[in-house]
């Protein structure tokens, strides 16, 4: 998987980022969970509704950090 554009991280509160593309779309957030760092993915259906688990980095889900860094981020879940 490779993207021209670099995901980034936006906080949303101390234990979540959103997960950003640069055109900002949402693909899904880095949330702490027991002391670790979760990828969850998110899609949108055509009405909007959100698609826990799915979007264009569904195979991701659930990817671990040791921490909330966006290059590592990036480089592990990038598209």
């Amino acid at each position: 998987m490779s993207s021209a554009h670099p995901l980034t991280l936006q906080v949303a509160n101390a234990q979540v980022f959103s997960v950003l593309t640069v055109q900002g779309q949402h693909v899904g957030n880095l949330k702490l969970i027991g002391g670790i760092w979760k990828f969850k993915a998110i899609g949108y259906d055509a009405d909007g509704s959100v698609v826990p688990g799915g979007g264009p980095l569904t195979d991701r889900h659930n990817t671990t950090f040791a921490n909330a860094d966006a290059a590592l981020v990036d480089a592990e879940l990038r598209f």
